[in-house]
């Protein structure tokens, strides 16, 4: 029979191991750098309560999402922290002593977490389930994903009333004996998004038409302007890269002059150098910093997706307003 000594080493060992295949398989560049975040606990830093599931998520919107719809019988966590960038995460060693101690593990899919499957395979007996299962996905128009889909549904509150519901779903198969709570929970949650989703709608329609323009710098809004009537303008499709080309800042110069659009706003977790560039040769102001792939720490001011939403609506109208 093994020591407890040399269990141990061996899954330091199976640790180790993991962390040199994610590098050699080349998940893509973090926009920090070489800084590895540590795993994040947005929705909920209490350690587990007696009798509740473990729930981990793969960023902090979903954990936001997650714990409206858990209540108080699951423990909802993130594995990346307020503030990171997710497309282009890096799974550490902690990440996965995490993911081994959940319940079940919810994601976004649609390509956005592209290192989610040898994640998967290195903890096979933990559930996962994909967030937005049921949503029409909206392709990318251009650059290098070009008719891809957009990974971003859940800045439509309509899609974000699928996810609810997915959600619902994952956690009454994990845990039956509170498919009821999980139930009630979801409908008022699905009942707040819907009420702020037609706040926003009657706000949006009080900017001028030939105003309703969303530049930013990844195109992470086509959902929420589909469903708002917004053009969408941006420099880059997804983030996958540290800067703009020059290509793609011309691009979004040109249109900003011609349709003579007063602002243009960048997103928290990427570097705003280039919008701010944009801005200032085609005569705009830089409006602002919204919140897309990443909740705010708790005392900013996106600190849950309903709070999000709020936050990039009222900064697209300041902006596009004065």
């Amino acid at each position: 029979m093994l020591s407890r000594r040399t269990l141990t080493i061996g899954i330091r060992v199976a640790v180790l191991g993991f962390v040199a295949v994610l590098g050699l398989a080349g998940c893509g560049p973090s926009l920090d750098g070489d800084r590895r975040p540590d795993a994040g606990d947005a929705a909920n830093p209490n350690a587990k309560g007696e009798g509740q599931k473990v729930i981990l998520t793969t960023f902090t919107v979903l954990a936001d999402m997650g714990q409206n719809v858990a209540g108080d019988k699951a423990a909802v966590r993130s594995l990346v922290k307020p503030g990171a960038e997710i497309h282009g995460y890096e799974p550490t060693p902690s990440d996965l002593v995490r993911a081994q101690e959940a319940d079940l593990i919810l994601e976004n899919g649609l390509n956005l977490e592209r290192w989610a499957e040898r994640f998967y395979n290195s903890v096979p007996k933990v559930p996962h389930a994909t967030l937005s299962t049921g949503i029409e996905p909206v392709a990318i128009a251009r650059d290098a994903y070009q008719g891809k889909p957009n990974p971003h549904a859940w800045m439509s509150p309509r899609n974000a009333l699928v996810y609810v519901e997915n959600i619902r779903k994952a956690l009454a198969n994990l845990d039956p004996a509170n498919a009821d709570v999980y139930a009630r929970n979801a409908k008022t949650y699905s009942q707040q998004i819907a009420t702020l989703d037609r706040k926003l709608r009657e706000e949006i329609e009080t900017l001028p038409l030939d105003r309703r323009y969303l530049v930013s710098c990844e195109g992470a809004f086509s959902y929420i302007a589909r469903d708002y009537g917004l053009k969408e303008v941006y420099l880059w499709a997804v983030n996958s890269e540290q800067q703009a080309t020059p290509q793609q800042i011309e691009r979004v110069i040109k249109t900003v002059k011609t349709q003579r659009i007063p602002a243009v706003f960048c997103e928290s977790t990427v570097s705003d150098k280039a919008q701010r560039q944009v801005a200032k040769e085609a005569n705009a102001k830089f409006g602002g910093v919204f919140f897309v792939d990443s909740l705010s720490p708790r005392d900013g001011p996106a600190s849950t997706y309903l709070k999000l939403l709020e936050h990039n609506i009222a900064t697209l109208l300041q902006g596009l307003s004065e």
